[in-house]
């Protein structure tokens, strides 16, 4: 089977690659879960459009990723959150939810799957969040959390 990855992938690829892949592992694991696109001439075209999305977030060594590191931990990110009178959230803060919030605080655009939350964020306050900016550089931002 023929497919487009759209995620990077352990062991086969990056967003843009064309892999052959066998029918299982593509029809039962990558399509189900969005990290591949069946590849088609048509869908052939969306492979730069793919590429220059992942330029756009990539980390260009580590000299770029320590000064992105530096920009990350400069940032004061406040998210708002719906929460209880004790202070207690409806739910919990996601990678998501935090990537919205370095974005909207002026921070580059990142990948929810490089968040590293210790513990989940159920409560109103500062949290410590980890970012992984490459294999060596880590950022740790703290995230307030306000109820809305």
């Amino acid at each position: 089977m023929k497919l487009i990855l759209t995620a990077p992938v352990e062991h086969l690829g990056v967003p843009g690659d064309v892999v052959e892949v066998k029918d299982g592992y593509g029809r039962n694991f990558l399509l189900p879960r969005s990290f591949a696109i069946k590849w088609t001439r048509g869908a052939e075209k969306q492979i730069e459009g793919i590429k220059r999305a992942r330029d756009a977030r990539e980390i260009r060594g580590t000299e770029h990723a320590v000064q992105v590191r530096e920009q990350l931990e400069a940032l004061e990110v406040s998210l708002p959150a719906h929460a209880g009178e004790t202070g207690k959230l409806f739910g919990a803060v996601t990678p998501g939810d935090i990537v919205l919030a370095v974005k909207k605080a002026g921070g580059p655009a990142l990948d929810k799957r490089a968040v590293e939350i210790a513990k989940p964020i159920k409560t109103v306050g500062s949290h410590l969040v980890g970012i992984k900016l490459t294999a060596g550089v880590v950022a740790h931002i703290t995230v307030g959390v306000v109820a809305a």
